[in-house]
């Protein structure tokens, strides 16, 4: 009887053992597809481009490094050691502000790239024509602007950049500078490595504000406390050509920094210096 009690415990003990054995793994293995899904969605996923600012007068940081950015020809600050600004503008459409903050960069000397879709071109060619004239540089903003954090293959990511190039030519009569910056700021490694290998320059920035919304445009108090207190050495400064507030204070704005201490130069000084 006791021989009978002591087999049945051993059959139940080994039984409960191989069960529980074969949940371990179980839950191992699900643990571990579980990681390796993660790792793999975190190699591919697309991120927003962002900042930290710190003390007043200081760079912010970017949620990439300005190191780990060059390794794609890509930047989104100076040099910290040197009060120099480095002008942007984003060009979706025209509704009467390009000009007047053309005429405030004239003013100034100051040399500007302009970011442009092909809704632009399309529509304001005689501004872009003097955008070139006045020395500015026209930048690769996309065709339809689009999110391209989005677009993995090559020959699509290709064809938003050449679009845009193909009509510039066809508007200047000249070749188009390679430099992109992503729409909305939204990237991807892969993305960056494409730019690359188009021979592109990718330009994020290290200051803007909340300028574009043309139905809730900023006071000119509230312009000048985020782009005064956050001016920086080496500042990528993004301003949308859309905006009322930056036709209306652009040339006081570039005079106020000009009283700091700060110099306007051009992306071309930034990429040779790098």
């Amino acid at each position: 009887m006791n021989h009978n009690k002591k087999k049945i415990l051993k059959v139940t003990a080994l039984f409960v053992f191989m069960f529980f054995l074969g949940w371990g793994a179980g839950s191992l293995q699900k643990q571990q597809m579980k990681k390796t899904v993660e790792t793999v969605s975190v190699q591919n996923q697309a991120d927003n481009w962002g900042l930290g600012f710190g003390a007043e007068g200081t760079q912010p940081t970017g949620n990439v490094t300005a190191d780990e950015l060059k390794k794609y020809n890509a930047w989104y600050v100076g040099d910290k050691n040197k009060k120099t600004i480095y002008l942007t503008f984003d060009c979706g459409y025209e509704n009467g502000n390009t000009e007047p903050i053309l005429d405030a960069l004239k003013k100034h000397n100051a040399k500007a790239t302009f970011f442009v879709v092909g809704h632009f071109l399309e529509s304001a060619p005689d501004i872009v024509k003097r955008m070139e004239e006045e020395g500015h540089a026209v930048g690769n903003h996309t065709y339809h602007h689009p999110d391209m954090s989005s677009i993995s293959e090559l020959a699509s990511f290709q064809k938003e950049i050449d679009d845009v190039a193909s009509l510039y030519q066809s508007i200047t009569g000249k070749e188009m500078i390679k430099y992109y910056r992503p729409p909305q700021g939204k990237y991807s490694t892969k993305n960056l490595e494409m730019a690359k290998e188009l021979g592109y320059h990718t330009f994020f920035w290290s200051l803007a504000y909340v300028d574009w919304n043309v139905d809730d445009q900023p006071t000119k108090d509230e312009a000048f406390d985020k782009l005064l207190t956050r001016i920086h050495p080496g500042a990528i400064v993004l301003l949308h050509s859309t905006s009322k507030t930056n036709g209306d204070i652009l040339d006081e704005l570039l005079t106020k920094w000009e009283e700091m201490g700060y110099t306007f130069a051009p992306l071309s000084e930034l990429i040779e210096e790098s």
